[in-house]
C-alpha cells in the first residue's frame, strides 16, 4: 500500500544544473538549480525555476539570457558550492577555481570545466508562487568531444551527470542502462 507524503516538491530524478548569468556590473555569476528540465522540443527549450531573492534571478531578468552548465561527478563539490554561496557576497568562480567562459550566442557565462553547456535566450518568465519559472530557448549545446559517442551525441555514461534527491538532499550519479527507449516496451 502506498503512503501519502503530502504535497511536496518531489520528483525523481531532478537535475543538478549550474545556471550562469552576468550581474548588473558584468561580473560572471552562477547558481545551482534542481528545479529544471526540458519543457519543449520545437523550439528546443528548458525551464529553470528560481526564487526572486537569488542574485541569479536579477541577472536573468537584466540580460534576458542564461546558460545551463551540466557538471560531471568529478565536480559535485564545486556544483554544490554554487548553490550554497551568493554571488552578492563572493566570486563563486574564483572560490571554486572554475573558469567562466563568455557565451558567443547569449550574454551569459558558462563553466568551462563542465562537459555540457546549453546556451539559452529567455523566452518567458512566469511567477508561480515562491519561484519564477524561466523558459529559455536553447540556441546551442556545446559538449566536450570526450563525452560524445561515435555518432556525435552526448553519452550519459561519459558525461556522468549529477542528480539530486530533494527528499534526502543528497547527490547521486547515474545508474546502469536498462534498455532502449521506444523499444523495450514492445516486449510487454
Amino acid at each position: 500500500m502506498k503512503q501519502s507524503l503530502g504535497a511536496k516538491p518531489l520528483s525523481f530524478p531532478t537535475p543538478t544544473w549550474v545556471v550562469g548569468t552576468y550581474d548588473m556590473n558584468g561580473k560572471p555569476n552562477a547558481m545551482t538549480v534542481a528545479w529544471g528540465g526540458i519543457c519543449c522540443s520545437n523550439p528546443p527549450c528548458v525551464s529553470v525555476s528560481l526564487r526572486k531573492a537569488t542574485y541569479t534571478y536579477a541577472g536573468i531578468m537584466e540580460n534576458k539570457a542564461f546558460t545551463v552548465s551540466i557538471p560531471s561527478e568529478a565536480y559535485v563539490k564545486q556544483a554544490d558550492h554554487f548553490g550554497i554561496a551568493s554571488g552578492r557576497d563572493e566570486d563563486k568562480f574564483g572560490a571554486t577555481c572554475l573558469t567562466p567562459v563568455r557565451s558567443e550566442l547569449v550574454p551569459a557565462p558558462y563553466v568551462s570545466e563542465f562537459p555540457v553547456v546549453l546556451e539559452c535566450k529567455l523566452l518567458h518568465n512566469f511567477e508561480i508562487g515562491l519561484h519564477t519559472m524561466f523558459v529559455g530557448e536553447i540556441l546551442d549545446i556545446k559538449a566536450d568531444e570526450s563525452v560524445l559517442d561515435e555518432k556525435g551525441n552526448p553519452d550519459i555514461e561519459k558525461i556522468k551527470p549529477v542528480i539530486y534527491n530533494p527528499g534526502s538532499r543528497d547527490y547521486y550519479g547515474i545508474g546502469c542502462k536498462l534498455g532502449k527507449a521506444f523499444s523495450i516496451g514492445k516486449e510487454c
